[in-house]
């Protein structure tokens, strides 16, 4: 046996309530608002510290890239699966129906911040300005639902412009144009580190180390966690889908998990 100690199965209370791996999955119906390219599709944006995955559900579509090797597109069909690491620009463009289940590493980093929209440089370079674009109205009865979807498609189109302009650079001069929008995104999220990276230990990493008590448990004949195996539920949401950078969500957290069995 190991050198670690034999825990009890509650050692990390917030990884056992975790979705698995400390994920979170959601349902995303990808907008075919027609952006200023002219293509339907949602907001373009990077995630600094998670990798994403999509599994593709119904409908068709495209998945636009920026990254180290540069430019790129993947088409989206049915059953395919495909997911990118941190850094990577991606814009999805919906040739029809596109719907995804998305998986997303580190649950609670993405809702935090970790993302940033590919706004123009000057509203990058402005924190005050970033957050007036990248905020979308609250949906309480005092914003209708026109007003928040309105600015939800403007925020859409903002992106895409700022992306256009980038995608053009990378295509000039390659990937190394890349590196004034990174260093704009680092500005803009250096702050909140100390948080995820509280928000990583108590989800993600609790994860991980809890697999490491059970070994531990296995490998001492102890059936502790075995014996507090259990069900947990998340009821499909019944409130109105939200809007996200790319399209309308279904999200499934897993604060709202119950134990059924």
């Amino acid at each position: 046996m190991s050198e670690r100690t034999v825990s009890s199965p509650q050692a990390h209370p917030a990884a056992t309530a975790a979705f698995p791996g400390a994920t979170a999955i959601t349902v995303l119906d990808v907008y075919d608002w027609v952006a200023p390219d002219g293509l339907p599709g949602g907001s373009a944006h990077v995630h600094l510290a998670s990798t994403e995955g999509y599994v593709v559900a119904s409908g068709a579509g495209r998945l636009q890239t920026l990254g180290e090797r540069g430019y790129a597109e993947t088409p989206l069909r049915p059953g395919d699966c495909l997911w990118f690491t941190p850094g990577t620009i991606h814009r999805l463009v919906n040739e029809g129906d596109l719907r995804l289940f998305v998986v997303m590493q580190n649950a609670g980093l993405p809702e935090h911040g970790d993302a940033v929209l590919t706004f123009p440089p000057e509203i990058l370079a402005d924190p005050d300005a970033y957050a007036r674009a990248a905020t979308l109205p609250s949906p309480e009865p005092a914003s209708s639902p026109k007003a928040v979807a309105a600015a939800a498609r403007k925020r859409a189109g903002l992106a895409v412009e700022g992306y256009l302009a980038l995608r053009e650079r990378v295509l000039e001069s390659g990937p190394g144009a890349l590196d004034d929008f990174y260093a704009a995104a680092l500005r803009l999220t250096g702050q909140r580190a100390d948080d995820w990276r509280d928000r990583w230990r108590a989800g993600a990493l609790a994860t991980a180390e809890l697999t490491g008590d059970h070994l531990d448990e296995i490998g001492a004949g102890v059936a502790g966690h075995l014996d507090a195996a259990g069900l947990w539920r998340i009821e499909r949401p019944a409130e109105e889908r939200s809007y996200g950078m790319c399209g309308r969500l279904t999200t499934y957290p897993a604060a709202r998990a119950v134990r059924a069995g």
